[in-house]
């Protein structure tokens, strides 16, 4: 699977511990193998059609977009309501 990086994305990663960039890593490694890996819990965000969240830890979370077939744009990532907000 193909991942592009939005440039806000990377601020936010940026503003992380360096624990939790550890488990952003370990998730955008695990989204690029299955997007069915079970401790991700892909969803669709509520209210947003073309964006999607995944669990990078209990309190992190990742937010992406399909584009083309194997291709996710990532859009934002950090503690759930933030990401969630981007």
């Amino acid at each position: 699977m193909r991942v592009v990086f939005d440039g806000s994305i990377e601020r936010d990663y940026k503003t992380l511990t360096q624990t939790e960039q550890q488990a952003v890593k370990r998730a955008l490694e695990r989204m690029r193998n299955d997007l069915r890996y079970p401790g991700l819990r892909v969803k669709k965000m509520q209210g947003r059609d073309e964006v999607w969240e995944v669990r990078a830890s209990r309190d992190l979370r990742i937010t992406f977009m399909f584009m083309k077939p194997e291709t996710l744009i990532l859009r934002s990532c950090g503690h759930h309501d933030e990401a969630l907000r981007g």
